[in-house]
């Protein structure tokens, strides 16, 4: 389980003191422990994901949990000042719960769809580090704008600023997407990772950060491998990595080896040390449009018609996604199924589907895209790219049951607030963190 999930209270306890019961909190782990007879006088609380196990315990002033409080916002920190200064006084389950067949029903809990953030970090020509976002991948101003000349980077603000508005927003995950400093030297890259510690200090929900995360060799001649870079970024504060053109290389290497995991890719080592839910592959899928599937060769099962409604620039009905290196400008004969099987094969926990087609148009997620990836894999899939009003996080939850939707533009613009989102999920139904 990769998200926030609900607490069910198994017994009373300081701990949970001014917990409301539609909280949420953050939870990552491939293990659970089911209720048990045995356990029933250490079981604090319970969460429903699939079926009801422990996701708490305590039992006198020994307390431990599945979730991460730390990285729970504003509750998992009222769990842990509760615990600390030991409210309830040390003896706060004096009372322990019945048995557990005649113990009360526990309501069941339920996954929540997360909103993220993203927040595209490069260097400005006067070299600061400043929030971007482009038009299918294009982050220069095409016509001069207040306080930019034509041609110069666009600039949405300064990136701890603005992650720390998402955050007081409600935002659940918040994403740092370096798209051009350290391609050639990450782990010299400081102001990044002085970002990432600063960032860290202040916001308390799971930090993603993508960029450079590839074996690479510095201007010394030495040699450094993904890993290193990874452990960089997660020394300074990330939680989760995002790997692009390098799971593209490692994911035709797997196909063309006859699915066959070495062990020496960035994914499988990151994966190996730190778990699968640290890597992320990010995905930059462009549409290759055709005049039939069959002129497809071997993406001809993964063509679609007519997404988004929309044809190719010569009247094309079909198209599939060709995963794209460099940040969109290459193309790999890779397309999306192949990347995201590959992927997970190679123990990667979460993709991130970005779309170069829908970037920036503000015209919603591409469904068709992210439907297609959504049903290859069995890890949570965020959709991206495209978002341009409160009903398109709603489409595309509805129409392909993604785990997560995430959005850049118009939040940096504030055409669009985080905690709108969240109430716009509220009205439809949809269960979202409050």
């Amino acid at each position: 389980q990769i998200g926030w999930n609900g607490v069910a209270p198994y017994k009373t306890s300081g701990a949970l003191e001014s917990i409301g019961s539609d909280e949420c909190v953050y939870f990552v782990h491939s293990f659970h422990v089911p209720l048990a007879e045995n356990l029933h006088e250490w079981v604090l609380t319970t969460t429903s994901y699939g079926t009801d196990y422990v996701s708490s315990v305590q039992k006198g002033r020994v307390m431990a949990t599945q979730f991460h409080p730390e990285k729970s916002s504003r509750v998992g920190l009222k769990i842990l000042d509760n615990y600390l200064r030991g409210v309830g006084g040390s003896s706060a389950d004096a009372a322990p719960p019945p048995p557990l067949a005649k113990a009360m029903p526990r309501p069941r809990t339920a996954p929540r769809k997360r909103v993220v953030a993203c927040l595209d970090v490069r260097s400005n020509d006067n070299g600061d580090l400043v929030v971007t976002k482009g038009d299918s991948y294009n982050v220069r101003e095409t016509t001069a704008a207040p306080g930019a000349a034509k041609g110069a980077v666009r600039n949405l603000g300064k990136p701890v600023a603005l992650a720390s508005r998402y955050y007081e927003e409600g935002a659940d995950e918040i994403t740092f997407l370096n798209i051009t400093g350290f391609r050639d030297c990450p782990l010299e890259d400081l102001p990044m990772l002085e970002l990432l510690v600063e960032a860290s200090q202040t916001l308390f929900v799971p930090l993603c950060v993508g960029g450079g995360i590839r074996d690479f060799t510095d201007s010394s001649g030495a040699t450094h491998s993904s890993l290193q870079v990874a452990a960089a970024y997660f020394r300074a504060g990330a939680d989760k990595v995002s790997i692009g053109s390098e799971a593209v290389t490692a994911a035709k290497a797997y196909w063309a080896s006859g699915k066959h995991c070495t062990g020496e890719t960035g994914i499988e080592q990151i994966a190996h040390v730190y778990g699968a839910q640290a890597v992320v592959i990010s995905v930059d899928p462009r549409r290759v449009w055709v005049t039939e599937p069959a002129k497809a060769g071997q993406h001809e099962s993964v063509c679609v018609c007519e997404p988004q409604g929309v044809s190719g620039p010569n009247g094309e009905r079909f198209c599939w996604y060709e995963c794209t290196v460099k940040g969109g400008r290459e193309g790999s004969d890779l397309d999306v199924v192949q990347l995201a099987k590959g992927c997970e094969a190679l123990g990667a926990g979460e993709i991130l589907l970005n779309s170069i087609d829908a970037d920036g148009q503000n015209s919603g997620f591409d469904l068709a895209l992210i439907a297609q990836v959504k049903r290859a894999v069995t890890i949570p899939v965020i959709a991206s790219s495209g978002a341009g009003k409160v009903d398109h996080f709603s489409a595309v939850f509805d129409a392909t049951d993604v785990e997560a939707a995430l959005a850049a533009g118009i939040f940096h613009r504030k055409e669009v607030h985080i905690n709108q989102v969240k109430q716009h999920l509220k009205e439809r139904g949809i269960a979202y963190r409050p």
